[in-house]
């Protein structure tokens, strides 16, 4: 059975964030809302690429770890395709009950203070004269969290982070991102920790420090805000039901 026409919600105007996480989230949000219901063929990858305004092999990737997450299967052949699963995980198997699902408001929350503390603080990091062991730490926590089993990524990820705000040079900053970490990842917590989504943040952290190290403030404040949507985008899409 084909997905029902109603499938707009893929393909509204997207934020300024990376193409996979923000295909992530219009893909779970059409399953999660009943768009695209159990059982329905998903249309081919190259409509989906159209649609999307995305390359397929953004769409491939997307689809690929929607699979290993249970919400979607592929089945080969002349009715083959891409199917929403029969029964896509229940809330409690993303980590929570379904009565303390995140409101929409709470990750919208969260996500602006990340674009004024964590933006802001890449900005800053980047304008500064960083001294040899500054730059040093910098890309010591980088290599850390890029080379990190997925057991140790949410706390490397986060020392990363709370570094860059050490390095803004504002001392008050440090405790006000450390407490908007302990925010980020209560909520990262409760989705799935999938290889490409570690894949893409790694890549994206790279992009912040390499901008950082070459003192080049707005391309850190961009590559800053490119993660934060990101990781926004894919909250929305596995938490958020309205």
């Amino acid at each position: 059975m084909e997905a029902a026409e109603g499938i707009e919600l893929l393909i509204r105007a997207a934020r300024p964030t990376n193409a996979y996480e923000e295909t992530m989230q219009r893909l779970l949000q059409s399953i999660r809302l009943g768009m695209i219901g159990p059982g329905e063929r998903l249309p081919a990858e190259r409509d989906l690429a159209t649609m999307l305004k995305v390359s397929r092999d953004t769409v491939r990737e997307a689809l690929a770890t929607l699979a290993d997450a249970g919400y979607v299967v592929s089945r080969r052949g002349r009715y083959g395709g891409t199917f929403v699963a029969e029964r896509i995980p229940e809330d409690s198997a993303l980590g929570r009950g379904s009565a303390t699902l995140p409101s929409a408001a709470e990750i919208e929350d969260v996500t602006t203070l990340r674009r004024v503390l964590e933006v802001g603080a890449a900005r800053e990091a980047a304008g500064r004269e960083l001294s040899a062991e500054e730059r040093a730490a910098l890309a010591h926590a980088l290599e850390e969290c890029s080379s990190s089993e997925a057991v140790d990524h949410r706390r490397l990820d986060s020392r990363l982070h709370l570094l860059i705000a050490e390095l803004s040079g504002s001392t008050s900053l440090v405790p006000l991102v450390a407490n908007l970490r302990t925010r980020v990842n209560a909520l990262l917590e409760a989705i799935p920790m999938l290889q490409p989504n570690i894949v893409h943040s790694n890549d994206q952290h790279e992009a912040i420090v390499s901008a950082i190290l070459a003192g080049r403030p707005q391309s850190a404040a961009e590559a800053m805000l490119e993660h934060v949507e990101g990781s926004s985008a894919l909250l929305r899409g596995f938490l958020t039901r309205h």
